[in-house]
C-alpha cells in the first residue's frame, strides 16, 4: 500500500532525482515553458510552484527577503533564474493564490519508451 508515501522515485537515486528536480525547475523558470514526459512534469510541477511562493512571501515581507533568496537559491541552479523568479515572475503572480503552472499534453509518445510527452508551462 502507498498510504502517505509523497513523491515519485522515476526509478532513480537520491542524488540523481534532486538533481533532476533542480535542473527541470531551473530551465522550466528560465523558458517559462518545457516538453517532458508527463511523470517528471507532474513531479516538478509542485516544486517549481513553492520557488514561486517563496519569492511572492520574500517580497510581501522585507524582514524575510534575504531569507527566502537563500530558499530560493538552494531550489535553483542558476542566480540568473533566481533573479528572474524575485524580479519578473513573483510581481507577476502576486494576486494570484496558487495554480502557476499547467500541464499540457502533446498526444505523442517518445518512440524510445513510449512515455507520454507534456509541456510544463507557466500560465499568464
Amino acid at each position: 500500500m502507498r498510504h502517505r508515501v509523497a513523491g515519485q522515485k522515476l526509478n532513480r537515486s537520491m542524488g540523481h532525482r534532486k538533481a533532476l528536480l533542480r535542473n527541470l525547475v531551473t530551465e522550466l523558470l528560465r523558458h517559462e515553458r518545457i516538453r517532458t514526459t508527463r511523470a517528471k512534469a507532474k513531479f516538478v510541477r509542485g516544486e517549481a510552484e513553492r520557488v514561486i511562493t517563496l519569492a511572492k512571501r520574500g517580497l510581501q515581507n522585507p524582514d524575510r527577503f534575504l531569507h527566502m533568496r537563500r530558499m530560493v537559491s538552494a531550489r535553483v541552479y542558476d542566480e540568473d533564474v533566481a533573479r528572474k523568479v524575485f524580479q519578473e515572475l513573483a510581481p507577476r503572480y502576486m494576486d494570484r493564490p496558487g495554480g502557476y503552472t499547467r500541464i499540457r499534453r502533446l498526444g505523442e509518445f517518445r518512440r524510445g519508451d513510449g512515455a507520454e510527452m507534456v509541456i510544463i508551462e507557466l500560465v499568464e
